[in-house]
């Protein structure tokens, strides 16, 4: 059973990184949906598949990194909730309104904190 239906779509592109992620997501009662790149997950933000949250990393392989798939994702969803994910020192600029940023190495626990504070 999900807590009230809620799906996350993960985007990272180090498979055990993701894996790890989702299942501590699906562990704590969310539906999840795994990409792991801007191009996969731009097309599960442009189809008909429900996503409540966006958990993205910013640096991703191919042409669209997170912060474009967190613009991707408004433009699809306006009130679309993001998290952008990195290890590494970024020019914030790029972020959407309302983002929460989380620096690399988080916990699973402050994800998922991070996300139920985010959605109420």
């Amino acid at each position: 059973m999900t807590q009230n239906g809620t799906t996350i779509l993960v985007v990272e592109d180090e498979f055990l990184v993701r894996e790890m992620i989702a299942e501590k997501l699906r562990d704590a009662g969310f539906a999840v949906l795994e990409a792991p790149d801007g191009e996969a997950a731009a097309g599960m933000l442009n189809g008909a598949a429900r996503i409540d949250l966006l958990f993205t990393d910013i640096r991703l392989p191919g042409a669209l990194d997170g912060w474009e798939i967190a613009r991707l994702g408004r433009r699809a969803r306006a009130t679309l909730p993001v998290i952008y994910a990195t290890g590494y020192t970024v020019d914030r600029t790029a972020e959407v309104d309302g983002a929460i940023f989380l620096h690399k190495p988080y916990q699973p626990s402050q994800i998922i904190a991070t996300i139920r504070k985010l959605l109420g």
